[in-house]
């Protein structure tokens, strides 16, 4: 079951993750504290050699049945060193019994002491964390690397995504949703030139609709949408926008276009069916290159925002 978009609302974070152990320390929105984890070799887990992705869930090799609480691993920051990681608990999804939540600690080398690594906030004040395929870098774009694997926080566009329904390890209609999930996450953080840098603002509510019908344009309103006070934002594709209508935060279109100067082009309006309209198109993209649309209220933002 999908929870409602409304309830999930979208924010900056990729992982999820805090940037850094330091909450007083300035950090770029592309750093995490925990990147990856290594799927081998795993500590105080007795009879088990290494641990495999399997859906939303970790699996324990070579007894699947093993219990991973109380096991630590070690994964990696965006710093590239290594962080020991312990799972601390495991609970299936009430929603969907298919995600298993952890509960982990990480060492933080600062305090030298165990804490969440995940980011909170008023809505999720101690998030766990799923168990994905693939590893994101700071630019936003995922990979399949072997004998690392990621453990995703509540918080970020990774998990929120799944929690959505675009699930990477699925498909629809014999088509894999790894790509439509991907482009989700670009989605989600408004990263519209591909680059890791999102252009959002915490808890925005914003409705999707993709191709594969997983997630179906909204058309009547509720208490956390008004279909009419909302317009086309931009189509994506794994690696960011290719078209875009207006950015989410309010800030002008043309700013994107310098932040990205060989992405777009914008020789006129291109339709895409629907009262869907671009006003930049990325430079050799088509309708095949659309995975997802999405639309939002438009939002103003002052000059002194725009200026930073």
């Amino acid at each position: 079951m999908t929870p409602e978009r409304g309830k999930w609302p979208q924010g900056t974070a990729l992982w999820g993750t805090k940037q850094a152990w330091n909450p007083k320390r300035k950090s770029d929105e592309r750093n995490s504290v925990l990147v990856s984890i290594n799927s081998a070799p795993l500590r105080f887990a007795t009879g088990v050699e290494s641990v495999r992705p399997e859906g939303g869930r970790l699996v324990a090799v070579p007894s699947a049945s093993a219990s991973l609480v109380g096991a630590v691993l070690q994964g990696t920051g965006s710093n590239g060193k290594p962080v020991d990681v312990a799972i601390c608990g495991a609970e299936p999804a009430h929603d969907d019994p298919e995600l298993i939540w952890y509960r982990i600690q990480a060492w933080n080398p600062e305090t030298k002491e165990w804490e969440n690594p995940c980011l909170d906030d008023e809505l999720v004040q101690d998030p766990r964390a799923l168990a994905v395929q693939g590893v994101w870098d700071a630019s936003g774009a995922r990979k399949d690397t072997p004998g690392k694997l990621t453990l995703a926080c509540e918080n970020g566009a990774i998990t929120k995504c799944i929690r959505w329904g675009y699930k990477p390890w699925a498909q629809r209609d014999g088509k894999s949703l790894t790509d439509l999930h991907q482009a989700c996450t670009r989605m989600a953080r408004a990263d519209y030139c591909g680059n890791g840098r999102s252009h959002t603002r915490e808890h925005t509510i914003i409705d999707m609709y993709d191709e594969l019908g997983v997630s179906s344009r909204t058309t009547e309103a509720s208490a956390t949408w008004d279909p009419a006070k909302a317009s086309f934002e931009a189509a994506w594709a794994p690696d960011g926008a290719t078209c875009l209508a207006r950015t989410r935060d309010g800030r002008e279109l043309t700013s994107i276009l310098r932040e990205c100067p060989d992405r777009f082009r914008t020789t006129g309006a291109v339709e895409l069916g629907e009262g869907d309209r671009c006003n930049a198109q990325r430079k050799g993209s088509n309708s095949r290159s659309v995975f997802l649309r999405n639309r939002s209220y438009a939002s103003e933002q002052s000059p002194l925002e725009q200026a930073q």
